[in-house]
């Protein structure tokens, strides 16, 4: 693979074991598999090149059917960011992607200026790690577990801000604005490296939230703030909207 030595690179894990939604990478959303319609917005995020880190055959053929990049990696790896660091070394080992970003493949709307505006975020602030949020606008919402919080004080007033914490369920006295999660992150690459040598951290082990690991162990991550959070596909209900939101017919 070519790179621009100044680009960063966008790197999408994606795999075909999901409790909820088994299979989901290829569920066909408009007359393509969803993972290729993330791989679309990442490419038109203009950031640099995308690659998908895969963990099975059958994802990596869909991907470059529709002309893109994959690379297998080893299904027993435990996380998403573990896949994407397996696969940057392969096709990047000489280490010239200084800014990697981990896209997760089940969020088919997301917008391609809401990617870049991550990477920007990591840039502009010089953090370990940068992710986005959008405010919560239902109470719904805001009682969802499923719905992971991030909570940084500052984007009440503004853009940005360091991330505090990341729960599932608000602290009872925090007032609004409340913040949903999006989970998409830029790292710089020795953040990354760092990062999957960690072991689990036990508040990431009690939550299943694997951002806790960085902020237990004092990285910074720095938190866009974006108009809307994009629909993330995790249940058959979730690939329905996602459907209607991309204009398919399919059932």
């Amino acid at each position: 693979m070519s790179a621009d030595n100044a680009a960063p690179i966008v790197m999408i894990p994606a795999r075909m074991a999901s409790s909820r939604l088994p299979g989901k990478p290829l569920a066909d959303i408009a007359g393509l598999p969803m993972i290729v319609h993330v791989y679309r917005r990442a490419v038109e995020s203009g950031l640099g090149p995308v690659v998908v880190a895969a963990a099975e055959q059958e994802i990596a053929e869909a991907v470059e059917r529709e002309g893109g990049s994959a690379v297998l990696t080893d299904p027993a790896l435990p996380s998403g960011s573990d896949r994407i660091a397996a696969a940057l070394k392969e096709v990047d080992p000489e280490g010239r992607h200084r800014i990697i970003v981990n896209l997760q493949g089940d969020l088919p709307t997301i917008e391609p200026a809401d990617i870049r505006r991550c990477a920007m975020a990591l840039l502009e602030t010089g953090a370990d790690m940068a992710t986005l949020a959008a405010p919560i606008t239902s109470e719904s919402e805001a009682a969802n577990p499923n719905v992971v919080k991030v909570i940084a004080a500052a984007l009440a007033d503004g853009d940005i801000a360091l991330a505090e914490d990341f729960v599932r369920e608000l602290p009872h006295d925090l007032p609004p604005p409340w913040f949903h999660h999006v989970g998409i992150y830029a790292y710089t690459r020795p953040a990354l490296e760092r990062f999957v040598a960690l072991p689990p951290s036990e508040r990431e082990r009690a939550l299943r939230l694997e951002q806790l690991r960085a902020l237990d162990n004092g990285m910074r991550i720095a938190v866009a703030r974006i108009a809307r959070a994009p629909h993330g596909v995790d249940t058959p209900e979730d690939l329905e909207i996602a459907r209607r939101r991309l204009g398919s017919a399919e059932a």
